[in-house]
């Protein structure tokens, strides 16, 4: 088995649900570790430890859906695989659309599993890549200096030198050099390619829109839930 992900985070308030899949896992070569609650599982997890969490949709407490909402609103990288112990296709839907790598109806096949944690390892090892890059592009970001970062806003959105020369208020022989800096800085040789990198840092988004989006209400698991402090 070429599967770099060997972490498997169950949570099911059944145990004889979590003690046959940590069978079946073991057998496969990986390591579960069971939880019979949303609770029990965030009082041990570690946002940057690989791994993948087999769930529980219909949970006492807090739900499968609300676990994985709290997940995606602290941008944890973990893949969700569901399950559960009848047909909800709204929940299904809402899951998939949410990110799930899959949705699965108990009793699981193991053969869907299995083949669902492994979709789940190859989702998890390109997000830690993309994570990797996003870090690196960070690092380049912050040798800009203020004003060069401002160019490299207004360069983004395809806008020409005398265009930014005008918004900032300079002249465009200026912005010509800070344009130079910043390419050389990004390690980039083309506009192409420094666009592509402020895509990946969501930069110059509110330029091209007009004005910034307003921000949803990030969601609160229930008081008392979440990890410690």
């Amino acid at each position: 088995m070429n599967d770099p992900l060997r972490q498997i985070y169950l949570v099911d308030d059944d145990p004889a649900i979590l003690k046959a899949l940590s069978r079946l896992l073991r057998s496969a070569g990986y390591e579960p570790i069971a939880f019979a609650s949303a609770k029990q599982f965030l009082e041990r997890y570690e946002p940057n430890a690989p791994g993948c969490l087999v769930l529980d949709l219909s949970m006492p407490g807090t739900t499968g859906l609300e676990l994985q909402q709290w997940l995606l609103q602290t941008e944890s990288p973990l893949p969700v695989i569901f399950l559960t112990g009848r047909g909800d296709i709204p929940s299904s839907v809402r899951a998939m659309k949410q990110g799930a790598v899959d949705f699965l109806t108990k009793p699981v096949n193991d053969t869907a599993l299995l083949k669902a944690i492994h979709e789940a390892s190859q989702r998890e090892s390109q997000a830690r890549t993309a994570r990797a890059e996003a870090a690196a592009i960070e690092t380049r970001l912050a040798t800009l200096t203020p004003r060069q970062r401002e160019v490299l806003e207004h360069v983004v959105t395809g806008q020409l030198n005398k265009q930014i020369a005008d918004d900032l208020g300079t002249v465009e022989k200026t912005i010509k050099v800070h344009r130079a800096r910043v390419m050389e800085k990004m390690g980039v040789q083309s506009l192409a390619e420094l666009v592509r990198l402020a895509e990946r840092a969501r930069i110059g988004q509110v330029h091209r829109q007009g004005h910034s989006t307003s921000q949803s209400q990030p969601f609160r698991l229930p008081s008392g839930i979440g990890p410690n402090p």
